[in-house]
Order: structure tokens, then sequence, then C-alpha cells
């Protein structure tokens, strides 16, 4: 575990070679259900949660930098988490990721 900003907690959460590039995967850090998105070189993490309807949003299709929850079509941003269309109105929570080596570290606040 490595220290990012204060208050928070870096924790490794998977292999990089295990998320799938243009996909997902679903992972539990820190006591938190985490979705890990890859687009290319780059790994996004939210809450694995649509904010619509409670479902696991790594059941979801990848498609560049979104992520769409399979139940009802709301579309997220994987930077920020903001919804992209409706019925979702409310943002999932996103988290900060970095690549040490060959592993993704998803930085948690203390509380989680």
């Amino acid at each position: 575990m490595s220290e990012t900003a204060p208050g928070t907690r870096s924790i490794p959460a998977a292999a990089l070679a295990d998320v799938p590039d243009g996909g997902v995967l679903a992972v539990e850090v820190g006591g938190c259900e985490i979705a890990l998105i890859r687009d290319g070189d780059e790994v996004f993490a939210m809450r694995d949660e649509c904010s619509h309807a409670s479902i696991p949003l790594s059941e979801g299709d990848v498609d560049g930098k979104s992520i769409e929850c399979w139940l009802h079509g709301s579309r997220f941003d994987v930077r920020t988490g903001e919804p992209l269309n409706f019925p979702a109105t409310e943002p999932v929570r996103t988290y900060p990721t970095t690549i040490e080596g060959d592993q993704v570290l998803v930085a948690l606040p203390e509380e989680n």
C-alpha cells in the first residue's frame, strides 16, 4: 500500500493484465465494490453501482471513456462519474488510480 493525497490510501486492486482493454473488471478494494475500466494505457475506477438502479456497472458495456448500465441504458463518464444520459441524474463516485509495475492501485478515502 502506498500513500497518496492526505486522507487517502492507495490499495492494490488488480494486475493490469487482468483488466481487459476496452472492458471492465469487478473487484473489491478496501471493502468497496469497484469497477476498473481500461481504455488503452489508462485505467479508471468507479463505484460498481449505477446511481439510478443499484445495478453493477461492471455488467455493462464499455465504449471508450463511458460505461453503460445494462438495465435502463444510463451511460456514465468513467473519468468523472457524471451521467451522460437519462434515466440516471446522479453521478457515480470515482477514485484516482495509479499503475505501479504490473499492478493497478486505487486511492480510497481513509474512512472506506
